[in-house]
Parts: C-alpha cells; sequence; structure tokens
C-alpha cells in the first residue's frame, strides 16, 4: 500500500524578517505573480508525473508568508492538485497567515480559492512583546483577524511562542488562557529558541538579548503548557501541537508518521516513495535560483537522494517519538529496528519512556529531555 501523501507549497516572501526566524524567508519589493504562478504550477505537474497513482490527502501552503500570495494564484495551484493527482474526500487545505489587517480581509477570498484550514501566526497576545519579536501587528489586529478567521474557516489553528524575554509563569499562564478562552481548535505553542544566523543569535552573540527564562523556569513554562491545555481539552498530540479531538493537522502528522509529501518552491523538503525506494528530495533555497533552474532545467530540485534502510529508521524514531501516541512498533520492525532492551529498561526506571503494546512512548516526564531519548535509543 502506498504511504499516505501530501503536498507542501513553499511560498518565500514575508513583509518582515522577523529577528527570531531561521525559515527561508525573504523580503522583496517586487514580485512577479505570473512567473512565480507558472513555475509553481510546472513544478506540480513534474512532480505529479513522478508519483502518479498517489492519493493526496492534504496540501499545505508555507513560508514565509502564504496570506500574501494572491487567491488566484491558490485556487490555480489547489486546482491543478485536484487534477494531477486522485484526492481523498476529505482533503485538508492548510494555509499559513499573518494577521495583517490587510491579509485578514483576503480570507474569504482564500476559503472561496479552496483552503479549508488556515494557521495564524500571532505569537504574543500583548503589544510589548510582538514589538520585542519583531511582528507588524498588534495584538488587536491579531484578535481582530482570528475573529474573520473563525467566521470563514471551519478549522483554525494560532502559534504562539512562549519563554520569551522577561515572561514569568504569570504572564504565560494569563496568556494561554486567553488564548484558550478564544474557542480554537488547534494551538502550536513553541518555547523560543535562538537559532543560529538569525538576528536574535547576533544580538544574543552581543549580550543584548537579555531576560531569556532560566533552564528551571523553561521546565515550568513547559509544565504549565501541558497542564492548562489538558485540562481544557487540548491536549498535546506532538511535543508542540495541541488540539480537540478530531482537529489535529493531519498534514503535519504525515510527517511524524511516516507519510509521504511532496515539496514545491525555494527551500522546500520533500519525502517521496518511488517504486518502493523512499526519496530526500531538496530544492533551490534562493527565489531567483529556484525560477531559473525550473526555467532552464524544468527541475526546482537541487538534491535527491534514496534514503538508507538505517535513514529511515533515525527518521522513523526522530519523528514518531514526537507524537503523544508514539512509535509504531510493528511499523519498525518491519524497518528491521527495534528498542535495545537494555536502554529501554534504563528509560523506563528513570521514567522516561515506556512500552504500552506496540507502541513505545516518551512520558511527560521524559518529553522535556526529548532529544536525549531519542539519542539514547538511537544509540
Amino acid at each position: 500500500m502506498r504511504p499516505r501523501f501530501g503536498l507542501y507549497i513553499h511560498w518565500p516572501f514575508c513583509a518582515a524578517k522577523c529577528p527570531y526566524c531561521d525559515f527561508n524567508s525573504h523580503v522583496a519589493r517586487e514580485i512577479d505573480h505570473a512567473r512565480w504562478g507558472r513555475n509553481l504550477r510546472a513544478e506540480l505537474a513534474r512532480v505529479a508525473s513522478e508519483t502518479p497513482d498517489h492519493i493526496l490527502t492534504t496540501i499545505f501552503f508555507g513560508g514565509g508568508t502564504p496570506s500574501l500570495m494572491p487567491a488566484d494564484l491558490v485556487a490555480a495551484l489547489i486546482e491543478d492538485a485536484k487534477q494531477l493527482w486522485r484526492a481523498s474526500n476529505d482533503l485538508e487545505v492548510t494555509l499559513e497567515a499573518n494577521p495583517t489587517s490587510i491579509e485578514a480581509g483576503r480570507f474569504r477570498a482564500f476559503r472561496l480559492a479552496g483552503v479549508n484550514r488556515v494557521s495564524i501566526g500571532v505569537q504574543a497576545l500583548n503589544n510589548k512583546d510582538l514589538r520585542k519579536l519583531g511582528r507588524m501587528h498588534s495584538a488587536e489586529e491579531a484578535l481582530h483577524a482570528l475573529e474573520i478567521a473563525r467566521e470563514t474557516f471551519d478549522r483554525v489553528s494560532i502559534d504562539l511562542i512562549y519563554a520569551r524575554q522577561d515572561q514569568s509563569a504569570q504572564d504565560w499562564e494569563k496568556e494561554l488562557s486567553q488564548a484558550i478562552s478564544l474557542e480554537l481548535d488547534h494551538l502550536s505553542l513553541y518555547q523560543l529558541t535562538v537559532e543560529p544566523g538569525t538576528d536574535f543569535a547576533k544580538r544574543h552573540k552581543r549580550g543584548k538579548l537579555k531576560g531569556l527564562p532560566s533552564e528551571d523556569l523553561s521546565i515550568e513554562l513547559w509544565d504549565l503548557t501541558q497542564e492548562i491545555t489538558k485540562s481544557a481539552g487540548l491536549a498535546a498530540y506532538e511535543t508542540s501541537n495541541h488540539a480537540r479531538p478530531g482537529a489535529q493537522s493531519r498534514h503535519n502528522l504525515l510527517y511524524w508518521s511516516g507519510g509521504d509529501w511532496a515539496a514545491i518552491g525555494p527551500g522546500a523538503h520533500g519525502r517521496i516513495t518511488i517504486d518502493q525506494a523512499r526519496w530526500a528530495t531538496e530544492t533551490a533555497l534562493a527565489p531567483a535560483q529556484w525560477l531559473r533552474l525550473v526555467e532552464e532545467t524544468g527541475s526546482g530540485e537541487t538534491f535527491r537522494e534514496k534514503l538508507t534502510r538505517a535513514e529511515e529508521i533515525d527518521e522513523a524514531v526522530l519523528m514518531g517519538l514526537r507524537l503523544h501516541e508514539g512509535l509504531d512498533l510493528t511499523r519498525m520492525k518491519g524497518l528491521g529496528w527495534h528498542p535495545d532492551k537494555a536502554s529501554l529498561k534504563e528509560l523506563s526506571e528513570l521514567g522516561y519512556a515506556e512500552q504500552t503494546g506496540n507502541r513505545l512512548i516518551v512520558t511527560d516526564a521524559g518529553k522535556p529531555l526529548l532529544n536525549a531519548v531519542i539519542s539514547k535509543l538511537l544509540a
């Protein structure tokens, strides 16, 4: 049987570059939307020719800021995808958005284009912290955008960053409770990390990024997040993602549970199965280079490599243990892997991991130490 299959489309442009962001995003004065449309659609056709018998279950427009895309381009890409692949009856189509007033006013056009789920990058619900994060919207604009999104889409997700500068546990409890009161069905809650190459990393190196939480406070904020969301019926189904029952992001579940996804657009990474072999793909990072490659060679890819069995196992463990339901050991046995008994026993005695039936899960106590747990199991 073919693995579940999704499509990731990367729009690389933003109105401004956030200082904490290490995604492939760029600020451009002018964008030739007609040219971008031709090349994105050409890439769809190319990838579809290699995966003709896959059944499309999800489409995800990521970025960058996909809500800056023209709605008619979004509509054309969705329609092309439905024509190029067999699509499931409950196709999930997600678009990431920023809550500026202009973009919020375009939500209805995206709904008509075929988007049925929107993920809004709010990041904070107070203006002081929004300014620190380099965001261009206010808290009031964010709340207004969320209101319009709820009126327009059946499924709405919000992104928030916590463990911010000078943020106390009481601050975060108040803010998270406010977010939950909006009655959304999905929350993506990320601890602030200082990523290499970002403006935050440069400030941190110069000693200018003050007020970051201690390790003890970070753990307290993590525990508080789990406690509040679980009591509100939004328990974590993945390390940073929380949803009401049935409202999980099906596209992201593809990543974490070993599905396939085709990836197009600058800097997009994919995993596709062709003739029973699983391939890793990457595309050109720079928007101009990506356009040139598509037009001159017929492909935006710069890398394609068949994964070895060891690489498949590593990816499956790394991704699967992020899920609350844990790793499917039946699938892992099919890949030729089982957890080392001594390592599993040690982790179990520490209360960090446990085997339940055919699932290997990281416990609540082990989740803050997830990377260490995974390293132990893969050693």
